[in-house]
């Protein structure tokens, strides 16, 4: 069994870990697009897993499949048009997951397709890349504070529902416990991460 676990480790691992530093990446360097230099000035307009990784937070996602990066901070006072550009900082993590996962379904398709030689741990390490970023990207637009959704969520809200919505976020942690107690995120993810691999598939068909 720890054979078991220690394979899926090793295998999930780059997949976990270009999903996070993708992810902070794309919120630093949209932020930074749209006129805040906060993500500049805190060292996260880059790559480097080192300054987005949080050791807890990669630990707990390999552990218990449920963990985070450091959070990337922005002044939305910085942005010309702050409802709007939040949005868009919002947007950009979880659109960066979706853009990798279908770019590493398009390597496999076109590996599989023309014969490129591939082996197993190959395969498997890639469609983990692939299913990792995808889940990502779902789990981050979830509603609930502090993920990315709530925030698109509660600028598309009108002002009084807004400030009632902000206290959902002192109930943060225990629905985040429930979500890891509960089969919630199968009965979320599986449907979702169908639907969104389905449409990959489709259009990596017209493209392939």
């Amino acid at each position: 069994m720890f054979e078991n676990f220690l394979m899926r480790a090793i295998t999930s691992l780059p997949g976990i870990i270009i999903a996070m530093v993708v992810h902070e990446w794309a919120h630093a360097r949209v932020a930074y697009a749209l006129g805040d230099f906060t993500p500049k000035m805190q060292g996260r307009l880059t790559l480097n897993p080192m300054a987005h990784i949080d050791p807890f937070g990669l630990l707990f996602l390999l552990v218990a499949h449920f963990g985070w990066a450091k959070p990337v901070q922005i002044n939305p006072y910085n942005f010309s048009n702050p409802k709007r550009d939040d949005i868009l900082v919002s947007l950009a993590g979880p659109a960066s997951n979706f853009l990798v996962a279908f770019l590493t379904l398009l390597v496999l398709i076109f590996m599989v397709k023309f014969g490129v030689p591939m082996s197993d741990g190959m395969k498997l390490v890639l469609n983990f890349i692939m299913v990792i970023n995808v889940n990502f990207g779902i789990f981050n637009l979830l509603p609930i504070p502090p993920l990315d959704g709530s925030h698109i969520l509660k600028q598309i809200l009108p002002y009084e529902l807004a400030q009632r919505y902000e206290f959902i976020e002192r109930y943060s942690m225990f629905i985040f416990l429930l979500i890891i107690m509960t089969p919630i995120l199968d009965w979320v993810f599986v449907p979702l991460q169908r639907f969104v691999l389905g449409i990959f598939q489709i259009v990596a068909g017209i493209l392939l």
